[in-house]
């Protein structure tokens, strides 16, 4: 053995243990004896090991800090440039570089390299990879994984002598000591691994060469869809049928008892015109089901139970509804000018398309009507009609006429608000008031003005019939 050993290089020194407090007292020898090129080979983790061999910190922290700070520059360099200046992102007057959107990819791209920096750091700092190794050569060095501990001092160490060395580990209680000579085992990498790797880089590049291709060409067939679900999505716009829900409706009703936001006004007397408690006086059934349909957000159920009485009124042989069901009589909300103004507005929008301007039914839609002859029309009211004011139609029959609609009139809870559609109740009987006021009943201070308003309206009216007969007159003439 000492022949073969002359003609190979010394590796270093190593003693071998039978437990780890002998193995910890020997590390703290040789630290205590200036060697630094040392290590420890345990079949298991041995706390205060590190401190025992003297090994000091690495600076594999350190890289994982910086590999770690440079994905997050990467990753916000690269969105500012993509989404702030190269392709700017116009979503909802956002600023185009936003910080806190840009954190998800910064923290992920972190992540990301300094996972890359602590394994190839650690590659790096050990040496790997190490396809050999001198401490192999022992046989007894098997044993390191199952019940024996071995210290070992390379040679490469300043303060290595080979005869102090192996002194000072017979000091510390060793039974084996053993001169761990070079290796004679190959320590070139396998050619297959290169082969492996070669193959690996040129598959990895044949997607980029097909995006580059995809890219840089056109063609007349599709191209290829990667993520499919994301190019042709399957949600659904308004007015669409879908296969996923019974009624094959892809917008849903709300959820019973949901309440838009800003709707939730005043109680169920302001909801549906109804004096409840009159009613429950009255009809308690008829009040429990309306009660009911309201607290299950049925609005068929809603509009059936508040428009039986509609329904009714045309019936002369039933008994009407509409006359025994308690109405709201005073509109609920503070008449004031504000609230005629909004009233007067919604009237515009929604009423005088049909009834006009003035209330009179006579709108643009009942014009046409008349003047295409249809048989099946029914012409709006008059507002102005006795039985519609209010002594004889209550503020609450007429908001609920607007809510759910009576004969061809169409329901329109959906489109108008209850505050607007109690303005429109109150702009309707100011309306009324208009056309049958007298003076007396305008405020002194104003009657002067009012009487000039009426006499220029009397004389602009005068001056449109002068040049209306006028036109026919000549008309007839041609």
């Amino acid at each position: 053995m000492s022949d073969t050993n002359s003609e190979k290089n010394v590796h270093g020194m190593m003693a071998e243990f039978t437990t780890v407090d002998s193995l910890l007292s020997a590390c703290r020898r040789i630290r205590d004896a200036g060697y630094t090129k040392t290590d420890a080979f345990t079949p298991f983790p041995v706390h205060g090991i590190d401190k025992a061999l003297g090994i000091k910190p690495t600076i594999l922290p350190w890289i994982c800090f910086f590999a770690g700070l440079t994905g997050t520059c990467i990753a916000l360099t690269m969105e500012i440039w993509m989404n702030g200046i190269d392709y700017k992102y116009i979503i909802s007057g956002k600023p185009f570089v936003s910080l806190p959107a840009f954190i998800p990819v910064a923290f992920e791209l972190t992540i990301l390299l300094a996972s890359f920096g602590a394994f190839f750091g650690m590659w790096a700092l050990n040496g790997l990879p190490r396809f050999s190794n001198p401490m192999f050569t022992d046989p007894r060095f098997d044993r390191a994984t199952d019940d024996r501990f071995f210290l070992y001092i390379d040679s490469k160490d300043e303060r290595y002598d080979s005869a102090g060395v192996r002194s000072l580990l017979a000091d510390t209680g060793s039974d084996y000591i053993n001169e761990v000579l070079e290796d004679d085992s190959p320590k070139d990498v396998p050619r297959p691994i290169f082969m492996i790797w070669g193959v690996a880089v040129a598959a990895s590049v044949i997607p980029l060469l097909c995006v580059l291709l995809m890219r840089v060409t056109n063609s007349s067939q599709p191209r290829f869809h990667i993520f499919y679900d994301m190019d042709f999505s399957p949600a659904k716009d308004a007015q669409q049928t879908t296969s996923l829900f019974a009624d094959n409706r892809a917008m849903r009703p709300d959820v019973p008892g949901t309440v838009a936001r800003g709707q939730l006004v005043g109680s169920l007397d302001v909801m549906t015109g109804i004096d409840v408690d009159s009613l429950q006086a009255m009809n308690a059934p008829q009040a429990q089901r309306l009660v009911a349909a309201f607290m299950q957000d049925d609005k068929e159920a809603v509009a059936e139970e508040v428009t039986d009485v509609a329904k009714a009124e045309d019936d002369q042989a039933t008994p009407s509804v509409m006359e025994t069901t308690p109405w709201v009589t005073k509109n609920p909300m503070t008449v004031n000018k504000e609230l005629l103004s909004q009233g007067q507005t919604q009237f515009g929008i929604y009423c005088s398309v049909c009834h006009g301007m003035d209330g009179k039914g006579n709108g643009l839609v009942n014009q046409r009507a008349q003047e295409k002859g249809f048989d099946t029309w029914v012409p709006p009211s008059n507002m102005h009609q006795d039985t519609l004011y209010s002594d004889k139609y209550p503020d609450g029959k007429l908001f609920s006429t607007i809510s759910n609609g009576i004969r061809k009139m169409p329901g329109y809870a959906g489109q108008i608000k209850v505050e607007d559609r109690w303005a429109i109740v109150a702009y309707v009987r100011a309306l009324q008031k208009s056309q049958n006021a007298s003076m007396e009943a305008i405020p002194e201070a104003r009657k002067e003005e009012v009487k000039t308003a009426v006499d220029a309206a009397k004389k602009e009216l005068q001056r449109q019939a002068e040049e209306a007969e006028k036109a026919a007159a000549a008309r007839e003439q041609k």
